[in-house]
């Protein structure tokens, strides 16, 4: 499938809107060093449009595990789950930072499926935050 082209003006905006951060995991833009992708919440596949109410900044790692997904299935429950929204719903109320702040814990159904179908805590990218942590 063609992506639709992204005018600057609108991912300007929709960076600034995410805090230049993964809407997923929180990787700031400044940590990683590339610019954060932007993600259709409703992927283009699915007919989401290139709009700035269905973008989102998205890490290269979550971006790429979430693919054209908008469900996963729930580890505990074996249900269908929406992906968490970040764009409609707080990291908060679905996610947390285990104690040592290097790996992300669902603490809802969509927190859970959000975490394993885009493989949050890989062992790359927890090494990478302990490194982060480690330099405050």
């Amino acid at each position: 499938m063609r992506k639709t082209r992204i005018s600057s003006r609108l991912r300007r905006r929709v960076a600034e809107a995410a805090g230049y951060r993964c809407g997923y995991c929180l990787t700031p833009q400044r940590i990683t060093g590339m610019k954060m992708q932007i993600d259709h919440m409703i992927p283009e596949a699915a007919q989401g449009p290139t709009i700035e109410e269905n973008l989102w900044l998205a890490c290269a790692s979550c971006n790429a595990f979430k693919g054209e997904r908008t469900h996963a299935l729930d580890p505990v429950t074996g249900r269908h789950v929406h992906l968490f929204n970040p764009r409609k719903q707080r990291w908060s109320r679905h996610f947390k930072w285990g104690d040592d702040g290097t790996e992300i814990v669902g603490l809802t159904a969509c927190g859970r499926v959000t975490v394993a179908a885009l493989q949050m805590n890989h062992r790359e990218i927890v090494g990478a935050r302990e490194l982060w942590v480690s330099a405050g």
